[in-house]
């Protein structure tokens, strides 16, 4: 039986016959796209009858002209009427000398170093400082044209700036004040070994890591009860300075979960007469009137008295039976010790009124503070008192600083708390002391606050789960 193509098929075949013959590598090559994409053989042989020619057997021409380039000096003018200028930023270092500071801003200037040697400004504000936010604009020749430094020194809402710009007849220097503005951050991090390695790791300042223990201190004993794999969520103030961040403000709210148990807190300002706002995000915070930290159902984290008289440490000897190492017998232990080096800040417990401030036998410097109720709390073995007789003192006050006076193998704060005369377990009295919740007045506007955040530190959680 015999098969006759369609005219059409027939001459699209010749077609590609002789286009495979004139131009084999192309044919090839759009042979296997075609195939590759699922094309049939009219879309095969239209393919073919469009090929370009080879490019191998294209002819080729060669053009030659005369460029004349533009005289030298007119390329420099037009170069110089371009300047441009470098911009860097850095942190101050304690042992920056000017030189050393610009070289490591990149710039070589020994007009500007012999200024800052000279100006009163510069060596009171910025030589020998640390820390300080830096950033620098230089010529195209590497040399200064200005360097502003900023900080923030007090916690009064403005930071300072030290400028030193160049002028017609060489350089000028001049401090000036500006307020601070506040931007919302939000982190989140898991510990792995301790809160402060799971904030470096998460790029969360000390600082806030310190007011994250603060503010859970009541709940959570950091000093042994942190877990690996706990985690925490944040949303926390940066206060900035001209847009450059200078250092962490307010933590606003908080969540921890410690072996497996959620605790959540939220700052909040209860309106006032003349403030009948609560403080908004987005500028730094002022009190005014009431404020504190809040559970998100509105319960006060406040207690009467903090978990610990020390932000960071460990309990070396608890309130129970020890022997005692200098006594070298079995006694009771009626108080809690904690280890940490001379000098670690000591704080007041809780509001109220300096009893007794020196030193007293095996105790050696020793403060005792009365609260309410007929309670007292002790703190011994100080290096340094800084409280003196009946001064009133606050929660969290500096009161002293630790040390090894009196009956003391080592540093370290023995602390007390006493009841109508009778020693207590610190530990246990802190966690069942009370607290205040939300006014109801203010009760509206602190809901609306906590429902804002709920929705920022579920954001943050998924910051602490990554």
């Amino acid at each position: 039986m015999k098969y006759t193509l369609p005219p059409a098929l027939s001459a699209a075949l010749a077609t590609l016959s002789r286009a495979a013959s004139q131009h084999p590598r192309a044919f090839k090559t759009t042979l296997l796209s075609l195939v590759l994409l699922g094309g049939g053989a009219y879309a095969l042989a239209a393919a073919v009858v469009t090929l370009a020619p080879d490019v191998a057997q294209l002819p080729v021409r060669e053009v030659s002209e005369t460029v004349t380039p533009l005289p030298v000096p007119e390329q420099t003018a037009a170069l110089e009427s371009h300047s441009y200028r470098l911009y860097r930023t850095d942190l101050s270092r304690a042992n920056d000398t000017p030189d050393a500071l610009l070289r490591r801003l990149g710039m070589d200037d020994a007009q500007a170093a012999d200024f800052m040697r000279r100006d009163t400004l510069t060596h009171r504000h910025l030589l020998g400082r640390t820390g300080r936010h830096l950033s620098a604009e230089a010529s195209e020749r590497n040399t200064l044209l200005k360097l502003v430094a900023r900080w923030s020194p007090d916690d009064d809402g403005s930071f300072k700036r030290l400028v030193i710009e160049k002028s017609g007849t060489g350089f000028q220097s001049r401090l000036e004040t500006a307020q601070l503005t506040a931007s919302i951050r939000i982190a989140g991090a898991t510990i792995d070994s301790s809160l402060f390695a799971s904030a470096d790791e998460a790029n969360i300042p000390d600082a806030v890591a310190i007011q994250i223990a603060e503010i859970f201190s009541g709940d959570i004993d950091f000093h042994r009860e942190l877990r690996k794999g706990d985690r925490y969520s944040v949303v926390y103030e940066v206060l900035e300075g001209d847009g450059e961040p200078l250092r962490a403000g307010r933590v606003l709210s908080a969540e921890f979960v410690n072996g497996g148990k959620t605790y959540q807190a939220v700052w909040f300002q209860e309106p006032t007469a003349t403030h009948p706002l609560p403080v908004e995000q987005g500028r730094p915070t002022r009190t005014q009137g009431r404020s504190g930290y809040y559970t998100l159902e509105g319960k006060s984290l406040k207690r009467a008295y903090l978990a610990s008289p020390l932000a960071f440490s460990r309990v070396t000897s608890g309130f129970k039976m020890r022997f005692h190492p200098i006594l070298k017998k079995w006694a009771a232990h009626l108080g809690v010790d904690y280890a940490a080096p001379t000098g670690t800040p000591v704080r007041s417990v809780g509001d109220g009124v300096v009893e007794t401030a020196g030193a007293q036998g095996g105790f050696g410097n020793v403060v005792f503070i009365r609260h309410r109720n007929n309670h007292v709390t002790v703190y011994a073995h100080l290096s340094r008192i800084a409280v003196r007789r009946g001064q009133r003192v606050e929660q969290g006050q500096h009161i002293g600083s630790v040390g090894a006076t009196g009956w003391a193998t080592g540093p370290h704060l023995h602390y007390e708390f006493r009841i109508n005369g009778r020693h207590q377990n610190p530990l246990a009295i802190a966690r069942n002391s009370e607290s205040i919740p939300v006014s109801p007045a203010a009760r509206p506007a602190f809901d609306r606050l906590a429902a804002v955040a709920r929705q920022q530190l579920a954001a943050a959680q998924l910051l602490a789960m990554r």
